[in-house]
């Protein structure tokens, strides 16, 4: 379980990073990962207690990464 948990936070970091480096969001680095993170760890903890998930670790990770920074608005968006 907490390699997975570690895997969770790797993977949306690099999704965070990679996001705001292609221009998908301009957030900034730091404020990107850290949405990533955060909606990793919550898809994270909702897939152990309820089951609710893609299957795999690593795709609900980035599938979880790339929602929350969809949701969560910024200053910067209209």
């Amino acid at each position: 379980m907490f390699p997975v948990l570690i895997g969770t936070v790797v993977v949306a970091g690099i999704v965070g990073y990679v996001s705001e480096r292609s221009g998908f969001t301009r957030n900034g680095y730091i404020p990107s990962i850290v949405i990533c993170v955060g909606g990793a760890f919550l898809f994270y903890f909702v897939t152990i207690m309820f089951g609710i998930g893609f299957g795999s670790p690593g795709l609900n990770a980035i599938a979880s990464s790339i929602g929350a920074l969809i949701i969560v608005p910024t200053r910067y968006r209209k």
